[in-house]
């Protein structure tokens, strides 16, 4: 019994450490758009953050045009 008790004691301990009893977001519309526009752009910029660190955002000199950067007639 003292290994159920604390089996169902674990298992709501961690159901609410989940996001499923309490709502992230406010109940209110026009605040609930906000804070779900500020999260989305958070990720947008997260992406971006991610392409800066891995240098994805360098230009490719593997083009297969060649250009020797000099005056041309």
């Amino acid at each position: 019994m003292r290994r159920l008790l604390l089996g169902v004691a674990a298992s709501a301990f961690l159901l609410s450490q989940s996001g499923c009893f309490i709502n992230i977001y406010s109940s209110d519309p026009n605040r609930r758009v906000l804070e779900l526009l500020n999260q989305s752009e958070d990720l947008r910029q997260i992406e971006y953050e991610w392409e800066r660190i891995w240098l994805n955002d360098m230009p490719s000199h593997l083009t297969p045009e060649r250009v020797h950067g000099g005056v041309m007639p």
